[in-house]
């Protein structure tokens, strides 16, 4: 007689999850279906649809670290439940938080005592920060104002065309003006001189980037600092400077220590950093840090007790998650100053050579510094080969790259640019394969006929009937206009830019 049991064909848990039924029909995408799946049926789903993300190692635009060490991944996970805001139930984690503020305000050079502790907050990421930041620059603008008897409806925000969207974001939604200095072909980052002539009564602060996104260029705050304090004697202003130094905080302090940027500089009153780019932490935290208490108004900080104490908070977010914390806090006593050195000198290292492999090529023209993030932006030196910085981008994702092309801000739309962000986890043999893959797209390109852009725009305008700029003159007659270089370049650019951009957003609809 046998004893063992022939399972139904109803019993799920002996089927393989690709043999069920789960995925054999499409679930709903946009509303909750009515019954339940089995949990391995679920995790299998999902993990097959991100197995289509591009993997982020690989993903070269952006500044945000991809790879931390697995004791750091466990504390992360061990914490992943912890409610940030609830301080009286998790006060070690409190703790962590005030020591990355001091230890980031002395890296930053804070004028702090012996036992003066900083002040500061951890945030969701460098665009909280730069809220509250701007923030309490408005505030103290106002109250200023306000005891002056002067009016005090009209504030604005002095930065460089190259800011990061967030500036953007904190003038509109705060009812800010933001006045923008153009950049200039050749010059990517804000003209310290320009800056300080667009300064006036209303200016709440001038914003510095210490590593542009464009092109990882620090800006001279040093010059800016001493500008705006001759400016400050003669009107009688007290104009401060704020520094974004999202991406370069971290990386000034270890690579050019004499670099006068922080707190060094009498009129820097706050300082934003990102600690899920070269902080090394996972997204998303990021700190501000206020030269002394007087630069935050007490007006904006709320104190709560139904948690169990009085807990002072100044946060646009409220509930968050503890781990990103305890990560920065594990990496700067993990690393120390020696450690975040030598990653940093990594870094630079390998964007030296990726820098040095790109110009061998004879091809690119490099527009970023060797001094600042560890970025390497270039252009194509041929404007008139038929391909441009857009096609190579999407070349490159073939061989798995990730390289954004982009236009450059006005008065410099017309210059387009690469960016590779060399990051913690990119080492050398990656380096030299991107420089080997980048030259194998080149010579791919060389043998294809020009792109259709050119073709496109010649046609537009032969229907038109303004072929190479011809216009009609008098009498009927035709009068040739032609155009320059860069007028041509510029209109094959954004052609193409459009396209990639139509292509792209076609691909990514919903359906």
């Amino acid at each position: 007689m046998v004893l063992s049991k022939i399972a139904s064909q109803s019993d799920v848990s002996v089927h393989s999850t690709f043999a069920s039924r789960y995925v054999r029909e499409s679930l709903p995408r946009y509303k909750m279906p009515e019954n339940s799946i089995p949990k391995e049926a679920a995790f299998q789903i999902i993990n097959d649809e991100l197995m289509l993300d591009g993997k982020p190692r690989l993903n070269l635009a952006s500044f945000v670290t991809t790879w931390m060490e697995p004791e750091c991944d466990k504390l992360i996970m061990d914490s992943i439940n912890k409610n940030y805001v609830d301080m009286d139930e998790y006060p070690v984690t409190t703790e962590l938080q005030n020591r990355c503020v001091n230890i980031i305000a002395h890296l930053f050079n804070a004028p702090l005592g012996e036992s003066e502790a900083a002040v500061g907050v951890g945030t969701v990421g460098s665009s909280e920060a730069i809220m509250l930041a701007g923030l309490a620059f408005k505030r103290k603008w106002q109250n200023k104002r306000k005891a002056e008897g002067k009016p005090h409806d009209k504030p604005n925000i002095v930065t460089g065309a190259n800011v990061q969207v967030c500036w953007e974001k904190f003038a509109r939604y705060f009812e800010v003006e933001l006045k923008e200095v153009k950049l200039s072909e050749d010059y990517y980052v804000m003209d310290p001189v320009k800056a300080v002539e667009m300064v006036d009564e209303n200016t709440i602060c001038v914003a510095a980037i210490l590593g542009s996104t464009l092109n990882g260029e620090f800006e001279d705050v040093k010059l800016l600092n001493d500008l705006l304090v001759e400016k400050n004697k003669i009107t009688g202003w007290d104009t401060p400077i704020h520094v974004d130094a999202a991406s370069g905080g971290f990386i000034a302090p270890f690579l050019w220590p004499e670099l006068e940027w922080d707190f060094r500089l009498p009129l820097v009153k706050s300082i934003n950093v990102s600690g899920h780019k070269y902080g090394l932490v996972y997204a998303g935290v990021g700190w501000v840090i206020w030269r002394s208490k007087e630069d935050l108004p007490e007006e904006l900080i709320f104190h709560i007790n139904y948690l169990g104490t009085d807990q002072p908070t100044f946060t646009l977010n409220f509930s968050k998650g503890s781990s990103q914390i305890i990560a920065q806090y594990y990496q700067l006593i993990r690393l120390g100053y020696e450690g975040y050195r030598n990653v940093m000198e990594n870094c630079h290292e390998n964007a030296m050579m990726l820098k040095e492999g790109l110009e061998k090529t004879g091809r690119f023209k490099i527009v970023s510094k060797d001094i600042g993030v560890p970025v390497v932006a270039f252009s194509l030196k041929n404007k008139s080969w038929g391909h441009d910085e857009f096609e190579i981008a999407e070349t490159l994702r073939r061989f798995g790259w990730i390289v954004p092309a982009y236009t450059m801000p006005a008065d410099a739309k017309h210059i387009t640019v690469l960016r590779v962000v060399i990051r913690e986890d990119f080492s050398r043999t990656l380096a030299e394969r991107l420089v080997h893959d980048i030259t194998r797209v080149l010579h791919e390109l060389d043998s294809l006929p020009a792109k259709l852009s050119s073709a496109k725009i010649s046609v537009k305008q032969e229907e038109n009937g303004k072929i190479n700029g011809t216009v009609e003159g008098k009498n009927g007659t035709t009068v040739v206009v032609k155009k320059t270089a860069t007028e041509t370049q510029r209109e094959i650019t954004i052609y193409w830019k459009n396209f990639v951009t139509a292509k792209k957003s076609s691909r990514n609809k919903i359906c």
